[in-house]
C-alpha cells in the first residue's frame, strides 16, 4: 500500500537525515527504504535533497509504498475514538474485547473494529503500540503509519508514553501514595495467572490513593513497566486484590467482571512535539 503524510519543518538548519535519524530516531531499514523510494518531496512533488539545509516552515511530503495491516474489518464491538489526527488515533477499548486477535480468523477485538474504522475513510494502516487486558477497559495509541508506530515503539520503550489506570482494591490501602517494586513471573500453577517471583521480570507500578470507603480503596497507578496483569497482580500482592477480579483472589463479582481501567494517556506528539493529554471518564 502507498504511505502519506505531510511534516513541517520546525527548526531551522536540520536536513531531512538530520530528522530521520536524530530527531525522530528511525530504524536503518526504514530509512534506506525511504531513500530508496525516493519518497520525501515538497508541497509541488519536487523531491527533496536529503542533506540540504530547511528552513523553519518548509513542508516535507512522505509517500512511500509499505506494508499494509492484515486484520479482519468487523464491528462486532463498540469504538470510542476520544482523539484522531493524521498520525494516529486513541480509541477505547471495551472490557471483555481482546486488544488484538490470537488465532487465524479472529474478527471481535479491538484492533478489528479499528481497522473497519479506518477501512471506511479509506486508510488500509493502523497498529497498536500496546495492549491492555481483556477484562481491562480503556485507552490504547493506534499508529496511522510505520513512521509514527516506529516512533511511539521508541517511546513507549523509553517510558515517555505515560499510561495512568484508575482500580477499585480490596480493603483499605495502607499509604496514600507509594511504589511497587515486585518482578512478576508465570505461575507454573495455573496457565493463564502470573505471580510475584524474584526470577521474574522486573515490575515498577506508581500509585496514589484518591478514594476510601470502609470496603474499597479508589487508586490511580501509573505503569513504569508493562508486563502482563501487572497492576492485577502488584495489589494482589499487597493484599488488596481488585474488586471482581477472582483469578488473583478477590471475591467473585455478579458481572464476572473487575474494577480497572485505563482512564488517561499522555505522551509528546511524535510529530508536531504538542503535549496530547487524553482521558476517558465514561
Amino acid at each position: 500500500m502507498i504511505h502519506t503524510f505531510s511534516y513541517t519543518v520546525q527548526e531551522d538548519a536540520l536536513t531531512i537525515d538530520i530528522i530521520l535519524q536524530q530527531k525522530w530516531k528511525l530504524g536503518k531499514k526504514l530509512i534506506h527504504d525511504l531513500r530508496m523510494q525516493k519518497a520525501v518531496s515538497d508541497v509541488n512533488g519536487e523531491l527533496m535533497q536529503w542533506k540540504a539545509p530547511l528552513q523553519k516552515g518548509d513542508i516535507l511530503v512522505f509517500t512511500w509504498e509499505g506494508d499494509a495491516s492484515n486484520y479482519l474489518s468487523s464491528d462486532q464491538i463498540p469504538l470510542y475514538v476520544a482523539y484522531e489526527d493524521e498520525y494516529l488515533l486513541i480509541a477505547s477499548k471495551p472490557r471483555g474485547a481482546a486488544t488484538h486477535p490470537n488465532e487465524a480468523g479472529q474478527n471481535h477485538t479491538f484492533m478489528n473494529t479499528v481497522h473497519h474504522y479506518l477501512s471506511s475513510k479509506g486508510q488500509a494502516y493502523g497498529e497498536h503500540v500496546h495492549r491492555i487486558d481483556e477484562g481491562t477497559k480503556g485507552l490504547i495509541v493506534v499508529a496511522k503509519n510505520p513512521i509514527v508506530k516506529g516512533m511511539l515503539d521508541r517511546m513507549l520503550e523509553n517510558k515517555e508514553i505515560v499510561r495512568t489506570y484508575e482500580a477499585i482494591v480490596e480493603g483499605q490501602v495502607k499509604n496514600n501514595n507509594g511504589t511497587i517494586r515486585a518482578a512478576i513471573g508465570v505461575d507454573r500453577h495455573h496457565a493463564t495467572r502470573k505471580r510475584v517471583s524474584p526470577s521474574g521480570q522486573v515490575a515498577i507500578t506508581h500509585y496514589e490513593v484518591v478514594g476510601r470507603n470502609p470496603d474499597f480503596t479508589k487508586v490511580h497507578a501509573i505503569l513504569e513497566t508493562g508486563r502482563t496483569h501487572q497492576i492485577r497482580v502488584h495489589f494482589a500482592h499487597l493484599g488488596h486484590p481488585i474488586v471482581g477480579d477472582d483469578l488473583y483472589g478477590a471475591k467473585k463479582s455478579p458481572t464476572k467482571t473487575y474494577e480497572l481501567h485505563a482512564f488517561k494517556v499522555q505522551f509528546a506528539h511524535p510529530i508536531t512535539g504538542e503535549l496530547i493529554v487524553v482521558e476517558d471518564r465514561r
